[in-house]
């Protein structure tokens, strides 16, 4: 159980990291889903990044490349 808190509060510490960014344009992104066992975590992108084209290019180039830096052992992630 302690495990899963940590995999996931260094999850949300990656995400913070590019929350400026996107809060700067009226968008947020959360963990949405998170299963501890695949290693795997769902991230919903909200606010103005919802739908916007350009949303894609964050999600790729800084969210999951943060979470992959910063949380080695998740092994999906995604957009939901």
């Amino acid at each position: 159980m302690t495990e899963k808190r940590d995999m996931r509060s260094r999850i949300e510490v990656a995400l913070d990291q590019v929350r400026p960014a996107l809060k700067a344009d009226g968008g947020d992104a959360r963990v949405a889903l998170f299963d501890e066992k695949k290693a795997s975590v769902g991230i919903e992108m909200l606010g103005a990044c919802r739908g916007c084209p350009l949303s894609q290019l964050d999600f790729v180039y800084a969210i999951e490349t943060l979470i992959r830096r910063e949380v080695p052992e998740v092994r999906e992630i995604f957009a939901v």
